[in-house]
């Protein structure tokens, strides 16, 4: 077994592994950590023990806790990131470029500049990348983000009233079907089952789960329905009552307990 932390590099950003050996760490502390791209500053958000046995491939260590002087050099950065981000829409715009700039970060070593993008198609932004290393006398790196990313980067309401999961506590996207929408007998309107980044709700994921486990053993919807002098179709069913309705040609829509076979 090892000592291990996640860390992520921003509020509600994806969670990334790290080991770490004679440092004394807990959840809620900084750190330094050395990543593909260079020194990075990192807040520890979570802290276990994992079989070294079960992992894919090594892991990369913590460097240190991070110190006053770290967490100064961390602020100036964001801010100078922030002005990054005005300077490189500024010239998206004067080389007309079909793309929007969402966001920016440098590396804790300023070894890189990192520019988040969203665009509808392929965009050539070699000319754009030369004059930001000009500006910023660094490695420029420009990433096209999908829709579910700029959703999580920009925020916003989502159709249930609350701020959207995947911009308050979601730290990374998990597979949604339109297979769990059908599970929990949700209408497929898109108008229904869409977030505001107009793909499937991440929040059909939550449930899918006690939905699956409800309906054991249950009928399914269109199954034919016989139980003394009730007979028809199953039009609906209620998981969480136990209940089908039932359309009977001659009595209409029927509610029938499935414990019991008894009509309400």
């Amino acid at each position: 077994m090892i000592d291990v932390v996640a860390v992520n590099f921003k509020d509600n950003g994806r969670l990334y592994y790290f080991s770490y050996d004679g440092i004394n760490l807990d959840v809620g502390n900084e750190v330094i950590v050395e990543t593909e791209k260079g020194l990075q500053f990192a807040f520890v958000v979570i802290k276990k023990k994992i079989n070294e046995s079960n992992l894919s491939s090594t892991i990369k260590t913590v460097i240190r806790k991070a110190t006053k002087d770290d967490y100064n050099i961390y602020i100036n950065n964001k801010k100078d990131a922030d002005k990054a981000i005005l300077e490189a829409r500024k010239l998206v715009n004067k080389l007309k470029l079909d793309m929007r700039i969402i966001d920016a970060s440098f590396t804790f070593d300023r070894s890189q500049l990192l520019f988040n993008f969203l665009a509808d198609e392929r965009v050539d932004f070699r000319e754009l990348a030369k004059r930001l290393a000009q500006i910023y006398k660094t490695r420029i790196e420009l990433r096209q983000i999908g829709v579910r990313d700029k959703a999580k980067e920009v925020g916003g309401i989502g159709p249930c009233g609350r701020f959207l999961c995947c911009n308050q506590f979601l730290t990374d996207f998990n597979s949604v079907s339109i297979n769990m929408a059908k599970n929990q007998y949700l209408s497929l309107n898109p108008a229904k089952i869409n977030g505001v980044c107009g793909r499937l709700l991440c929040c059909l994921k939550y449930e899918d789960e006690i939905y699956t486990e409800l309906k054991e053993g249950l009928p399914l919807i269109g199954d034919f329905y016989d139980n003394n002098d009730v007979k028809g179709k199953i039009v609906s069913v209620d998981v969480f009552r136990k209940t089908v309705t039932v359309e009977d040609k001659n009595k209409g829509q029927i509610i029938m307990e499935l414990d019991n076979g008894s009509s309400k």
